[in-house]
């Protein structure tokens, strides 16, 4: 198990991140070029992503649960990531809103401290891409 904890301010409002995570058009990222959805109930959603890693592509299977306006669950349940849990949480600061991201993660073949590089390295681009995507829509 591998704690991992972070932060940072989105520079929107809440809403404007919640319209962001409910339009695949404009949530996009470098990292995950395809998502397909296998089964949805509710406000759980399980689904498959090719994501691109320093390793190369691979396939996870993730059970992603939206809680909003406070954040969502993410388990991954196949790949080399399976038993990985996080919480995203939003936390709205008027026109900005603070993300904070915890959970325990596993990266078969990483030792702890790799582990958490990975985790944070990853983090901080997917944090910019979404803040550059916000600023993109209207």
């Amino acid at each position: 198990m591998v704690f991992v904890q972070d932060e940072g301010v989105f520079d929107a409002s809440i809403e404007k991140v919640w319209k962001y995570l409910d339009s695949p058009q404009d949530h996009q990222h470098s990292s995950i070029p395809r998502t397909e959805v296998l089964e949805q109930k509710g406000n759980t959603v399980k689904i498959r992503q090719t994501v691109v890693t320093p390793q190369g592509k691979e396939e996870l299977v993730q059970q992603l649960t939206m809680d909003p306006p406070f954040g969502f669950h993410l388990e991954t349940l196949e790949g080399s990531q399976k038993g990985s849990k996080n919480v995203h949480t939003y936390v709205p600061m008027g026109n900005k809103t603070k993300v904070i991201v915890a959970g325990d993660f596993h990266v078969k073949g990483l030792d702890e401290i790799a582990t958490r590089k990975a985790i944070l390295d990853y983090f901080a681009m997917v944090f910019d891409e979404d803040n550059r995507n916000m600023q993109r829509m209207k």
